[in-house]
């Protein structure tokens, strides 16, 4: 059975990820498999806010050279989850 935690992995702070913060926007790194629908219960299950809009994004792997090696990083999805008015996220 696959939980709320499952979907939802981590919330995303880098210098983008903080900066949507002011627009009541929040990025989340997700499971692969995860739809825009599943994202959206679990971020309204674990934080106990009403989510109004979720865009997602795939992320391809890189192109990472170890001396004469080459591979590739994993690929992850990501999603902007947008809140509705008065609602925040702590943490």
């Amino acid at each position: 059975m696959i939980t709320c935690y499952d979907i939802v992995k981590a919330l995303v702070h880098t210098e983008k990820g903080t900066s949507l913060g002011k627009d009541r926007q929040y990025l989340f790194r997700v499971a692969t498999t995860a739809t825009k629908v599943d994202v959206k219960r679990a971020v309204e299950e674990i934080y106990k806010v009403k989510v109004d809009a979720v865009n997602t994004i795939n992320v391809p792997g890189k192109l990472k050279r170890v001396r004469t090696r080459a591979g590739y990083t994993t690929a992850w999805k990501k999603a902007i989850v947008s809140l509705k008015e008065g609602q925040k996220i702590e943490g």
